[in-house]
């Protein structure tokens, strides 16, 4: 099994980073291969420029595009972890998501409808949020970055199988609790893989 990993969080000692880690040893636990793609690190650049769609009319891809596609490809599985920032994922993450993500990689249009093009893969979102998982419930925003995330990404790409997870008020709670956090991560990864 082969495992993507897409992390979008510019600070090193984060708890996001501490996902990560957990998620590469769960993978790696079931035998998996894994790659990650720290977009921070690799400074992934995430504005889609006029460029972009001049070499996508003209039948040809980009260098850094092509290689994050080739990733994609590659996966069984992709996973994104990510912080929760003003209730969506990162800018950088959105822009991986714009220019790689693109129309006859990840989508095309038959009979005038859209259709996925990921299919057989399986999704994973892990994100942390500052706000208690109860107060992104009762106001609806799960369901609100679910739909952008799940269903307008992964699941309009024909990536069916998909789990996200929200661990609230990461700042704030106890190190146990954290620690619980990364043992349900490292339990959905292997329950998946």
């Amino acid at each position: 099994m082969n495992h993507l990993v897409v992390f979008a969080h510019p600070n090193p000692k984060s708890f996001c980073k501490g996902i990560l880690d957990t998620v590469v040893d769960a993978s790696k636990e079931k035998g998996a291969t894994v790659r990650v793609r720290d977009l921070y690190e690799i400074g992934f650049d995430p504005i889609l420029k006029p460029a972009d769609f001049v070499a996508l009319q003209s039948g040809k891809v980009l260098e850094d595009i092509s290689a994050e596609q080739e990733n994609i490809k590659w996966a069984d599985v992709i996973t994104f972890v990510y912080p929760v920032w003003w209730a969506s994922v990162p800018a950088i993450l959105k822009g991986y998501v714009d220019r790689v993500f693109s129309y006859g990689f990840a989508y095309t249009s038959e009979n005038g409808a859209p259709k996925g093009l990921l299919t057989g893969k399986k999704g994973l979102l892990f994100c942390t949020t500052g706000s208690p998982n109860e107060a992104y419930s009762a106001s609806g925003m799960h369901n609100s970055m679910k739909q952008a995330t799940d269903q307008g990404i992964f699941n309009f790409s024909g990536i069916e199988d998909v789990k996200h997870i929200f661990f609230g008020a990461v700042p704030y709670v106890t190190d146990e609790i954290r620690g619980d956090y990364l043992k349900e991560v490292s339990k959905i990864v292997k329950e998946t893989l």
